[in-house]
């Protein structure tokens, strides 16, 4: 399967109240990778504020990736691509954080969440043409129908 990505990230953002090492582990499980950037900056109210992000640049990690988000998820994304994916080619997808942490991924439009963005390789460079690019991504990703 050819790559439709230039990158994916994977970021999370661990609050002063928040398990770090839990967050970093969950991220990394979702990313398919302990390779994680750990930034910490400061609130507006002068807490640590702790960024985790994972960044993929090989196909086979977007693949692993995509795979383990499972086929419900694939499903509802397919239906939503005209919305998550912006005139850059930019694809948005953002899961709720505390289902996440339980181990469910559940595409979230909250502000607690896991946020996953992929640059979409588009030739030309148009939405429309991004958005037909992972539609069929997506659709290779998943099982083929069984005949009866």
């Amino acid at each position: 399967m050819p790559s439709v990505f230039h990158w994916v990230k994977v970021k999370t953002i661990c609050y002063a109240t928040e398990d770090e090492d839990l967050l970093c582990r969950m991220t990394a499980g979702i990313a398919g990778t302990d390779e994680l950037d750990v930034d910490v900056s400061e609130g507006l109210h002068g807490n640590p504020i702790t960024v985790i992000d994972a960044t993929l640049k090989k196909n086979p990690q977007y693949v692993a990736l995509f795979k383990g988000l499972g086929e419900d998820v694939i499903r509802e994304l397919l239906g939503q691509l005209e919305e998550r994916i912006d005139e850059d080619c930019i694809l948005y997808v953002r899961f709720d954080k505390q289902k996440a942490v339980e181990g469910v991924l559940e595409i979230s439009h909250g502000g607690d969440v896991v946020s996953l963005t992929g640059k979409v390789m588009a030739h030309p460079a148009r939405k429309e043409v991004a958005v037909e690019t992972v539609r069929n991504y997506l659709l290779g990703l998943l099982p083929a129908p069984q005949s009866p």
